[in-house]
């Protein structure tokens, strides 16, 4: 390691060069894999967050809320079978709402997505403002704060567009979206007298709800099935999954990180492959002083480790850097836990590629490399 950084001080110009490069790469993950991960939350925050083993929709549905249809008797069944801790149940309806009194324009007008629980659940999002819904005010809902820029403030009334309905806001929630629009909390109550106002549109089934939410880490699926007639029960994942939209998009950032990381492997691999061909010579002259092959390895693995650990961490600083100036209206969300995935995996990328170079020390021939001519 002393010989490893003696090097990197010494040479200061030529590892600037390579650090900036392992930088940049660096830099460009960690903003792709932000966007990615707001995207993702655009499409299914709301499912992603929420501590959900399970979910029990109407059979053949795809496990798709808009195909499901099932009675909300239906979750006292779910909740008698065996390894079920509390189910949720819960109805979802897009529509588009607007602060009552306000001008009858588009500009007027946000889209959102209706979710309807009962108060208390475990899908209840924890309110950020305000309070949570109550069971005895069927028309408060607590929405997701991305309203806030349009004007949203607690104690709005809201109309839902082509309906009677209104409802107050009494509490703003955070990161709640799903289909790519804010989530808005109401009763189930209110959630049904909107989606199913026509007469039949429920198809007959009473206190209709669209699915039921499941905690319970040792719930067979397969039993539940056949325990409860006309269901299919989906895992958090595959709910997530058939969520419109969220597979195409999240398999597509996937695929864009997954060629960057590539291509900067090999990008990686040559930048040290050629240095390591230019210190063919000072390779030589160590061995031939006795230096074995894993001391001359090790100090380049440490080179290597030290270069890249110092370049990945800028990259984060400058990601966050550049997170913090984004305009809001851009989905960008970086965990901590990507960073430390994705900075584990540059950070392997880089020691891994440094293994060409380790092959080519180890068949350095001391007399041959103190006879070239640098």
């Amino acid at each position: 390691m002393f010989l490893a950084l003696k090097e990197l001080t010494y040479s200061k110009g030529r590892f600037m060069m390579i650090s900036l490069i392992i930088m940049l790469i660096a830099w460009l993950v960690f903003i792709l894999a932000g966007l990615g991960n707001g995207l993702s939350d655009l499409g299914a925050a709301t499912l992603k967050y929420a501590d959900v083993d399970y979910a029990v929709f109407e059979e053949k549905s795809d496990f798709a809320f808009s195909k499901s249809m099932l009675p909300e008797s239906l979750a006292d069944d779910v909740m008698e079978e065996k390894g079920v801790e509390a189910v949720a149940p819960i109805g979802t309806a897009s529509a588009s709402v607007r602060k009552t009194g306000s001008e009858q324009s588009e500009a007027a007008k946000v889209d959102v997505l209706l979710a309807g629980i009962r108060p208390g659940s475990f899908m209840e999002p924890k309110v950020t403002s305000g309070n949570a819904l109550q069971a005895d005010d069927p028309s408060g809902v607590i929405v997701d704060d991305s309203l806030k820029k349009d004007g949203f403030q607690i104690g709005d009334t809201l109309t839902i567009s082509g309906s009677v309905e209104e409802l107050t806001i009494v509490g703003f929630t955070k990161n709640q979206t799903l289909s790519h629009q804010p989530v808005v909390f109401t009763s189930l109550e209110k959630f049904r007298m909107y989606k199913y106002a026509a007469p039949g549109s429920d198809n007959g089934i009473k206190d209709v709800v669209n699915s039921v939410m499941v905690q319970g880490k040792d719930v067979d699926p397969e039993k539940l099935e056949q325990s409860i007639d006309g269901i299919e029960v989906g895992t958090k994942k595959e709910t997530i999954n058939a969520v419109p939209g969220y597979t195409a998009e999240n398999g597509t950032i996937m695929m864009m990180l997954g060629f960057l990381i590539v291509i900067s492997a090999i990008v990686i691999a040559v930048f040290f492959y050629i240095l390591t061909n230019q210190k063919a010579h000072q390779f030589g002259v160590m061995k031939a002083i006795g230096a074995s092959n894993w001391f001359v390895i090790k100090s380049v693995i440490s080179q290597v480790f030290s270069l890249s650990l110092i370049s990945i961490l800028i990259g984060v600083g400058l990601t966050y850097a550049t997170a913090a100036i984004l305009p809001d209206s851009m989905p960008f969300n970086l965990e901590g836990q990507l960073v430390v995935t994705y900075s584990l995996i540059l950070l392997l990328i880089s020691v891994a590629s440094s293994l060409f170079s380790v092959l080519k020390i180890a068949k350095i021939d001391p007399l041959t490399a103190l006879g070239r001519v640098e």
